[in-house]
């Protein structure tokens, strides 16, 4: 498709869209592909020129997608101490930027997703204050949302709604990269400026929303520009100047020191209208300022020591390291400013001491304010779906192609230094695994081409070390590598074997792979299938216009997917930090991903593969570690409870100030890095309120028999068991199959819990130090009594069958998520259900209505799109222990939830585990409390908030 197609694609797409919304708003009705029909129907008529050089049955396709996505609901902890409420529908009538931008977006996402984008950006900017109001202000925010999930889509909405309201100089930090920078503004340039900033033009092109609007009297005014040197110079510093009636400014910035000085020395010495007579700070006083922080956890956090003295509170003369000052500095130089932070991964963010002030550079960066989640639409891939719900296990991961290490450590070991030549099998070329990636890689170009998106960018990404000199080594044996499968198919000699081997590749691995990625994660989308002889008629082309890239500080290559916009440039891309953290790679089909980093938020950003795949899922594939797996699913779920708790803290009202989060820390992962988590401390913590389960096993029988033993002796002391679906408190219509035990004295628990062997691996769920923690909580009178279930498997065979303490209970079946040497991991163990077992039929409502209201029918959270029907954990837990004031459901923290489970050892596949006892798990439900009494260990790590709440820090 032509760009003149595909502007004629798209002008019809925004029109239908209109036209659909108007009828099914007027009807009531939902979307149809009748309606959808009708609809195009009128608008050929009107739009005949348009419809002669458009695929019909592609505009009907692309329509009923659109129309099938659904966004889940934003949540949002604010403070609004100091904050006057102001944005209302008639503050927005005559709005003209957010009008043009809201138009430009309609060919580019559903109308669903674009009534969402204006809900959230008015939320945010709701959040902060009025540009209007008189006297000093300060609110500073936080946004956080998905790895590649749309981020600079919402910024750009709200840098255009805030330039409407009167915000009059936009600072956008966009990352620490020049590459990163450019491709900032460039998006800025089409979704707020309007037009092209070329370097040394007068005439500037009109792009992105100038084409919808001209009128040059709106024109932003710009002080950087689209090239890779095109930041804030000094050139611009010296004779650059703005007034108070010109209309909005936009600085696209690099988190550069040097910059960032520039910066502030022009707002001192150009902007500054007032004098502090007492500090002599110098202060602008007539333009509000608006700073956006595009990947605020990285650059901005102050990683410097001793931010409040040994008495918590803030050291005025404390000094932040660099660019966290330099930002901060820019704010305090402004009596109206506010500053949102933009992040996927808050893990350094919420480490930020929200007392960190200094005289000299003001209040440090804590999103005070509000922190404000967003929902992921429903079309998004993120870690979750990609590497697993509870459910799922990294051998079912249709989009992942495990690598075992003998397929790249001799070629690229983990460990290396720079100057290392990788080789394989003694010479200098890529192993076979990588190969098998770039055919993956061309089969995707292929099945794009022939699906009529021949005309996007499509994408590869290598990432298999941090060193440049390596990196230049890999793109060498990458480009070689292409070089002979391109003169192979287009002079036909030495053809034979490859074209066998890509034959047989595709046709048995390859397109069922499609196949199976269309049944478990494509919704409401037709996408064509293709054999091996149409894909064979077109992959010489394909091969051809494949480019190799080395993306990095040293190399000149660059992606220029705009100079590429009209014929979409295929490429593999080779690289490091530049490819790490922000830097998009459109249309990413393909990733072999090595690297290993060992901090959340850095190997979370790396995962550059998150994001929109519409129309080409099913070609994408992910190559990398088990290991890596492996910590990408550890990392979802500490993302997800890090949401859990965020949402039950919205629901109860609380403010950022009051978020006290904890963040799951690994055994070979930290949080962030050292430097980022110094205001964070091993802490002693608290159990309340968390699920606890073990999903890491001995692999060796003596040991399993030795846990076995202790749980039988256990169950054997309880008492006469009940039939789980004879119980009381049976809530009708839930069914369980096993036992139940109620009224059992905390001693007993605790006993079996240091009885109870668990892996040294599982650095969270340590048997003894839980018994500790009970006994800590008896001393308040808390979880003195409890109930113990033993779960069985609802349908099962007799050879399902296993007896303990003389009960029979059905062996639930958990496979391995990955081999290891020492254990036998799973992804998780507990039905989601178990932990309402033994909730009164009060209890049970009323955690239901929690659920119901944290719901955010977040598809990435595996949450559906549909309110819960059961009750989810944490609301169940919540319930329990604090009780839920909108039912009036009474606390009862005294009681705890223990969950015994026997699971198959065939079912483990390790040969050592063939004929011993049943595995035993456990899992324990506790209830919320607000005791503090705790236990030490550094299995969690609490931010400053937490640390102020509970006055207990350990160094």
């Amino acid at each position: 498709m032509s760009t003149n197609d595909q502007r004629a694609f798209d002008a019809i797409l925004s029109m239908a869209q209109n036209l659909l919304r108007r009828t099914s708003t007027k009807t009531g009705l939902a979307i149809t592909p009748e309606m959808i029909d009708a609809e195009l129907n009128k608008l050929e008529m009107l739009m005949e020129d348009d419809f002669a050089v458009v695929d019909r049955e592609q505009l009907v396709d692309e329509l009923i997608r659109r129309y099938s996505h659904t966004v889940g609901r934003n949540a949002t902890l604010s403070d609004d101490s100091d904050h006057v409420p102001w944005l209302t529908a008639e503050r927005k009538r005559d709005w003209l930027y957010w009008r043009r931008y809201s138009e430009y977006m309609e060919a580019k996402i559903p109308l669903v997703a674009l009534d969402a984008l204006d809900e959230a950006t008015d939320e945010v900017l709701g959040h902060l204050e009025d540009p209007n109001r008189e006297g000093d202000w300060d609110r500073r925010g936080l946004v956080v949302g998905h790895v590649q999930s749309g981020k600079t889509g919402n910024y750009t909405g709200l840098i255009c709604k805030a330039a409407d309201a009167g915000y009059k100089i936009v600072i956008v930090l966009a990352g620490l990269h020049n590459n990163l920078r450019a491709q900032t503004q460039i998006r800025l340039d089409e979704g707020f400026l309007g037009f092209a900033t070329l370097a040394n033009v007068e005439d500037l092109p009109a792009v992105g929303v100038g084409l919808i609007d001209a009128d040059h009297s709106i024109r932003p005014n710009y002080a950087t520009n689209r090239t890779e040197n095109g930041d804030f110079t000094k050139a611009a510093a010296a004779k650059l100047g703005v007034t108070p009636e010109q209309r909005p400014w936009l600085f696209v910035v690099k988190k550069n020191k040097t910059v960032l000085e520039r910066l502030l020395g022009w707002i001192r010495n150009r902007v500054a209208d007032y004098t502090d007579p007492v500090t002599g700070r110098k202060i602008v006083t007539n333009l509000p300022i608006l700073v956006i922080d595009d990947e605020s956890d990285h650059g901005s956090v102050d990683t410097g020591e001793d931010v409040v003295d040994e008495n918590g509170k803030p050291d005025l003369e404390h000094q932040p390291t660099t660019i966290n000052r330099l930002i901060r500095s820019i704010l305090n130089h402004f009596a109206r400013s506010a500053y949102v932070g933009y992040t996927a991964t808050p893990f350094a963010n919420i480490f930020i001491h929200d007392k960190g002030t200094t005289e000299e550079h003001g209040p440090d960066l804590f999103p005070a304010a509000f922190i404000t989640n967003l929902a992921a639409p429903s079309n998004y891939i993120g870690p979750g779906r990609v590497f697993g719900s509870a459910s799922s296990t990294a051998a079912d991961l249709p989009l992942t192609r495990p690598l075992a290490e003998a397929e790249y450590a001799p070629w690229v070991p983990p460990k290396h230094r720079n100057g290392f030549r990788p080789k394989w099998n003694g010479s200098a070329k890529i192993p076979v695994s990588l190969e098998e990636a770039i055919r993956s890689f061309i089969y995707a170009c292929a099945v794009r081409k022939l699906r009529g998106q021949g005309n996007r960018h499509s994408s590869m990404l290598v990432h298999v070390t941090r060193f440049t000199s390596v990196q230049n080594e890999v793109v060498g044996q990458i480009a070689e590598y292409v070089r002979e499968l391109r003169g192979r198919y287009q002079r036909g000699i030495d053809l034979a074997e490859t074209e066998s081997l890509m034959h047989s590749e595709y046709e048995e691995k390859f397109r069922p792979g499609m196949a199976r990625i269309r049944t478990e994660l494509v919704e409401d989308e037709k996408l064509a299938d293709f054999a091996w002889a149409q894909i064979r008629e077109v992959l010489p082309d394909v091969i051809a216009d494949i480019k190799v890239r080395e993306i990095n500080g040293s190399a000149k290559d660059a992606l220029d997917y705009v100079d590429n916009e009209g014929t979409g440039l295929k490429v593999i891309a080779v690289g490091g930090d530049k490819l790490a953290r922000g830097l998009t790679l459109e249309g990413l089909c393909t990733s072999y991903f090595l690297r290993t980093a060992r901090m959340y938020d850095t190997l979370m950003q790396m995962g550059r593969w998150f994001g929109y795949r519409d129309g080409y899922l099913d070609v994408c594939r992910l190559y990398t570690t088990h290991e890596l797996i492996e910590w990408f699913g550890h990392i979802a779920d500490a993302a997800e409870e890090l949401r859990q708790e965020f949402d039950n803290m919205v629901a109860a009202g609380a403010t950022p100030k009051d978020f006290g989060l904890r963040v799951k820390s690994h055994s070979v992962l930290t949080v962030t890095s050292r430097a980022k988590m110094r205001n964070a401390r091993p802490m002693s913590f608290t159990y309340s309120g968390d699920l606890l389960q073990t999903i890491v096993f001995p692999n060796r029988a003596d040991e399993i028999g030795l846990n076995f033993k202790a749980a039988d002796r256990f169950i054997s002391g309880l008492g006469t068991a009940h039939d789980l679906n004879e119980q009381q408190h049976l809530v009708e219509g839930q069914k369980w199959s096993g036992h139940l035990w109620r009224n059992i004295p905390a001693q007993q628990v605790t006993t079996f819990l240091r009885a109870y062997r668990t892996h040294p691996a599982s650095f969270r769920i340590m048997s003894p130090l839980i018994a500790d923690f009970i006994d800590e909580m008896n001393k308040d009178g808390e979880l003195t009594s409890w109930t113990v279930a033993l779960i069985g498997k609802d349908s099962a065979s007799a050879e399902d069958e296993a007896v303990i303490a003389g009960l029979k209970l059905a062996m639930l079946t958990r496979r391995k998520t990955v081999d290891h040497d020492d254990r036998y991991s799973i992804k998780t163990l507990i039905s989601p259900r178990d932990q309402a077992i033994d909730l009164t039929e009060g209890q049970w409502k009323a955690a239901l209505e929690l659920s119901r209201e944290t719901w955010r029918r977040d598809t990435e959270r595996n949450e559906g799109k549909e309110p819960p029907t059961e009750p989810r954990g944490p609301a169940t837990r919540k319930v329990l222990g604090e009780g839920w004031s909108k039912s009036g459901v009474p606390a009862v923290p005294k009681r705890g939830l223990l969950m015994l489970y026997l699971l198959d050892p065939a079912a483990s596949e390790i040969p050592a585990l063939k004929g011993a006892d049943p595995i035993v798990a456990f899992a324990i439900s506790f209830p919320g409390s607000s005791s503090e009494r705790r236990v030490s260990n550094a299995a969690y790590m609490a931010n400053s908030v937490m640390w102020g709440a509970l006055n207990d820090w350990v160094d």
